[in-house]
């Protein structure tokens, strides 16, 4: 089993087998492609899921720093916090596995903290507008996150 991302068609697809199992809409960066460190672009080539976070946790739960803060996202908590990167309801933190492209010194998609994760209902999928992370509908992330394993690959293309 394993993930592609396609960064132009804005999916997410899970592969068995070479078979499509399940397809999602999805929202990458607003920056585009990249790799550098503060770059807020989403990174390129094989990645692995090295850490599931969140599981257990209320749909539309808020992360900060990949811990949960107790709160469920609303409308109104964004008010509140107006600069907040929303990650919600579940994470998926990735590795990149190509050393020098996305792995070690100012490239390392882990260090970077490069997530999957849950999004506000209103956060329109299907066109970049992240800070760099994956971001998906709670449902789809619940549903996800429910079937991938830690060391599973995730290959992000642009073509």
């Amino acid at each position: 089993m394993h993930i592609e991302v396609s960064i132009n068609d804005q999916t997410l697809i899970l592969f068995e087998d070479n078979k499509q199992l399940k397809k999602y809409s999805i929202s990458t960066a607003k920056n585009g492609v990249g790799e550098a460190m503060d770059s807020e672009c989403t990174p390129r080539g094989a990645h692995i899921i090295s850490e599931k976070i969140g599981e257990g946790c209320e749909i539309n739960s808020v992360f900060v720093g990949r811990i949960p803060t107790g709160e469920i996202y609303e409308p109104a908590l964004r008010e509140l916090h107006p600069e907040r990167d929303w990650i919600l309801t579940r994470i998926l933190w990735l590795s990149g596995t190509e050393e020098g492209k996305n792995k070690g010194g100012s490239v390392d998609s882990h260090d970077r903290y490069i997530y999957i994760h849950g999004a506000p209902d209103d956060v329109e999928m299907g066109k970049p507008g992240s800070r760099g992370c994956i971001r998906m509908q709670n449902e789809d992330m619940i549903e996800l996150f429910n079937i991938v394993e830690t060391g599973m690959q995730v290959i992000i293309e642009d073509e």
